[in-house]
């Protein structure tokens, strides 16, 4: 009787596997769904480094009059965006171009969450990413696992109270009620879905978080001022 539930009990989960494995999604919005500005811009950034470059350029909102989430739409419309505004506006750009909406959400001791699009190419990953700190911004395709790409962000996300404990990565298309593409409205529910979802604890090294933090008082005592800049491994950055 054990043995029979058990193997019950594994084509359960054999199942649950497949019917995730053949999961279908809506197709994106198409071109009329978007505005002259809008597409115009979705169609001169045909690559993620396009887009990298484009939110670095991008003046950060710091969320002056209260706290936002905007849409892609709302994104082009103010000129400004916070990381998860970002990682919206190149989810909604590049999906148009075939890549899949994905996040990668970074989660923190100090609850100060990160959240980039990721993206593979040529079976290797990479993000686009806008943040306030030198070292949170995007990565090139150079790296093969998730992982191995979260591991990229451990030294650059040392400050006085961060430190990785945790990753995850999120496909926005199963949010099927919420307008995180073109919305008028702050997308709340991007923000409790990320919160919501399992992710996978990452355990670093205290010696390395402890050097790092060293580096990093060090770095801040000499240059009070401007980003923090001393990082191996810039090559891979975006």
């Amino acid at each position: 009787m054990a043995q029979g539930m058990k193997d019950e009990g594994q084509r359960t989960k054999d199942k649950g596997r497949r019917a995730k494995a053949r999961q279908t999604f809506p197709a994106p919005p198409d071109r009329s769904a978007f505005n002259a500005k809008e597409w115009a811009l979705i169609q001169r950034l045909r690559t993620p480094k396009l887009v990298q470059d484009f939110l670095r350029d991008l003046p950060y909102n710091w969320e002056k009059k209260g706290e936002t989430l905007r849409t892609f739409r709302q994104v082009v419309r103010h000129g400004q965006a916070h990381c998860l505004e970002a990682a919206l506006a190149a989810a909604t750009i590049l999906e148009q171009h075939g890549y899949p909406p994905l996040f990668l959400d970074l989660e923190s001791q100090d609850k100060l969450d990160h959240v980039l699009f990721i993206f593979r190419h040529k079976g290797l990953y990479g993000t686009v990413a806008r943040s306030r700190d030198f070292g949170l911004h995007g990565r090139r395709p150079v790296f093969r696992t998730v992982r191995e790409l979260v591991m990229s962000y451990v030294d650059t996300y040392v400050d006085n109270s961060a430190r990785l404990t945790g990753y995850g990565v999120f496909d926005l298309r199963t949010l099927r009620r919420c307008g995180w593409r073109l919305s008028e409205r702050n997308v709340w529910a991007v923000e409790k879905a990320l919160i919501e979802f399992p992710h996978q604890k990452l355990r670093t090294s205290t010696r390395r978080h402890e050097e790092t933090l060293r580096k990093f008082r060090a770095f801040r005592k000499r240059f009070p001022q401007g980003p923090v800049t001393f990082y191996s491994g810039q090559h891979r950055w975006f």
